[in-house]
């Protein structure tokens, strides 16, 4: 050590006895001497939140790092650099995420109304006439899809051999807030009939009075169905969900499960075979979130009924 470190030591034990010796931090703490003042910060954050880029004078519809350094450029003529960028973000608690897809043509009113007035309604009928509230949706998986990814030599795309016969297998499925999950499998165009199928069987499994919420699909409002319920209205009763609001039914969820947990390394040649419970062609069963579902087990069973693990709506 050097003498004048050694004095400087001296001289605070002198001062401050031993705490004066204690090491502190050194150089600036976080958050000061910041090019951008806590007011700019709060308004770039403010119009990453609000805005996309193009819809402030930028190109892109999603935020990266160089994006917002050109935004902030723009307003305050400031040239930051991408870590930069980067730490103010974190500062300003966001992260890099994957965005949900909403349709233009959604009503951002009717998705207000549905959350505080529609919804709330229907639990309310439910809860007086001690019924139940079930979701539902339709889904279909094509003999050529595709799912999954493998590993291949660099700059040659893998190829994955599949059936030239192609075929379609499709399912309506209901799942309750409780988390029970009833489907059915057909291979017919979803229509009215089928749908009014799917009602008779749905209730056949109820001795109360179930609440139905569907999309505005045109087989769901269409005559056929409209006066199947009619002749069953209290054994069953349909609600609409907004249009363009895919996001708002959780048996989205399941038809989401269902295309993602095709089999990887076989694939089914004829339809019987997607049908019938293989399980070289489902993954195999688990009940460990509501996510987890085998649609697709037997075509001589074709309205199922099994418990999942209960979800929150």
């Amino acid at each position: 050590m050097s003498v004048r470190a050694v004095d400087n030591w001296w001289a605070r034990w002198q001062a401050g006895g031993r705490d004066a010796l204690l090491s502190r931090p050194r150089g600036r703490r976080a958050g000061e001497h910041q090019v951008l003042s806590e007011a700019e910060q709060a308004a770039v954050r403010q119009a990453v939140l609000d805005h996309t880029p193009s819809g402030l004078g930028l190109s892109g519809q999603l935020w990266t790092r160089a994006q917002i350094g050109r935004l902030i450029f723009k307003l305050y003529g400031v040239r930051s650099t991408e870590p930069g960028v980067g730490k103010y973000l974190k500062r300003w608690g966001l992260t890099f995420q994957r965005p949900d897809k909403r349709a233009v043509e959604q009503d951002p009113e009717a998705v207000r109304t549905w959350h505080e007035e529609t919804w709330p309604a229907i639990r309310a009928r439910a809860k007086a006439d001690d019924g139940e509230i079930l979701f539902a949706d339709q889904v279909g998986i094509r003999s050529d899809q595709v799912t999954g990814r493998t590993w291949g030599v660099k700059g040659k795309t893998p190829v994955v051999r599949r059936s030239g016969n192609r075929f379609s297998v499709n399912a309506m499925s209901a799942i309750s807030t409780k988390g029970r999950m009833h489907f059915m499998v057909f291979t017919e165009s979803f229509d009215a009939t089928v749908m009014c199928r799917f009602l008779t069987r749905l209730v056949g499994h109820f001795d109360r009075k179930v609440h139905l919420i569907v999309d505005r699909h045109s087989a769901h409002r269409s005559k056929t169905v409209r006066a199947w319920l009619a002749h069953h209205e209290d054994q069953i009763e349909l609600h609409f969900l907004p249009s363009y609001s895919p996001e708002l039914n959780p048996d989205e969820l399941v038809n989401a499960d269902l295309k993602r947990s095709l089999p990887h390394t076989h694939r089914a040649r004829e339809p019987d075979r997607t049908r019938r419970r293989d399980p070289q062609v489902l993954p195999p069963p688990t009940t460990s979130t509501p996510r987890h579902h085998r649609l697709l087990q037997s075509a001589t069973r074709p309205l199922h009924r099994r418990r999942v693990n209960p979800m929150s709506f």
